[in-house]
């Protein structure tokens, strides 16, 4: 896996925590170049960054807080918003302060322009990386794909069944996986999530008929009700009293077509419910796709995503509502 992981991938563990056992460790991490996390703990009114490294404090001038920062390109928002976070960065100096304290030079910039050009600008679409949300937007979430750089997973790419918000799916700070969907022509690197919760069949396999199982309520049709089983999969109830988006549901499961993508569902009760969202299943944990067919080979709806480098041209989705 690469080394250059998303914030707070390092804090806490020994292999980073050791440079902060003192100065001699420190000058060790400046030698190596060795890329670092601590916790930023201040901003000065200068936006200066102020990072608590156990033995001492280091600075992280407003220049090097971020890649962008000096010609404007990113906002001062992406290192006041890193209080009391994670960051990360190599060492650049060990000098004193005026009371005559070490105070070791840091660079977040310098950790980000290495990740972009050792690691980010080498991948292509159908690479499986590792990342961090960040912050959830109605449109979708943003996600830290190494050392602070950011990048989007829209909304309708985090999984086949609609969601209302993100939030239905993630929170800020948790460690996910997604694929590389596309290079744009700018350098940005758009990012998918859907692909890599399974096809129709490795999540209708989870369940079968006669079971009455769990599931959330995403969409009231006038025709019926779709309820999520997991996130790439969702199944078909007749209408049922007042239901609500987002509500809980028991469902019995009356049948499984494969043929025609399906399942059909008996809604045996809805209701409000505030449970801990189950953790994300993946079925692909790494590596590389080339391409990705949900649909089943019985089925004449057809859903699938071919990764090329041709950015926009990469996703054929001929599939129904789910």
């Amino acid at each position: 896996m690469t080394s250059f992981l998303p914030e707070g991938s390092l804090l806490g563990t020994e292999e980073n925590d050791r440079f902060f056992r003192g100065p001699a460790a420190l000058e060790e991490a400046r030698a190596s170049q060795r890329i670092l996390e601590a916790r930023a703990v201040v901003c000065d009114p200068d936006h200066n960054l102020i990072v608590d490294l156990g033995f001492t404090r280091g600075l992280i001038p407003r220049c090097e807080g971020a890649a962008g920062i000096s010609d404007g390109s990113t906002r001062d928002i992406a290192i006041i918003s890193r209080v009391g976070k994670p960051v990360c960065f190599v060492v650049t100096g060990l000098s004193r302060s005026c009371s005559g304290r070490m105070l070791p030079l840091l660079s977040r910039r310098q950790a980000q322009q290495r990740c972009r050009e050792e690691y980010l600008s080498r991948l292509v679409p159908g690479d499986v990386i590792p990342g961090r949300v960040t912050h959830l937007e109605n449109f979708g979430a943003f996600v830290d794909m190494g050392c602070g750089l950011p990048s989007l997973i829209p909304i309708d790419h985090i999984s086949v069944s609609r969601i209302a918000h993100p939030r239905d799916r993630f929170r800020p700070g948790d460690s996910i996986l997604a694929v590389v969907k596309s290079l744009e022509p700018d350098g940005r690197i758009c990012l998918s999530h859907k692909e890599l919760l399974g096809t129709w069949e490795e999540n209708a396999a989870l369940f079968q008929p006669g079971e009455t199982v769990a599931g959330v309520v995403r969409s009231v049709e006038n025709y019926g009700v779709f309820v999520e089983l997991t996130p790439n999969l969702a199944g078909l109830a007749e209408p049922f009293g007042e239901v609500r988006p987002g509500q809980h549901a028991s469902v019995y499961i009356k049948s499984i077509l494969p043929d025609k993508m399906k399942i059909k569902l008996i809604l045996v009760d809805a209701f409000d419910a505030a449970y801990t969202r189950p953790e994300l299943r993946y079925f692909v944990t790494g590596g590389h796709m080339d391409r990705w067919v949900y649909s089943t080979s019985s089925s004449p709806r057809k859903m699938e995503t071919i990764f090329s480098p041709a950015a926009g041209e990469n996703e054929k989705n001929e599939e129904a509502s789910l």
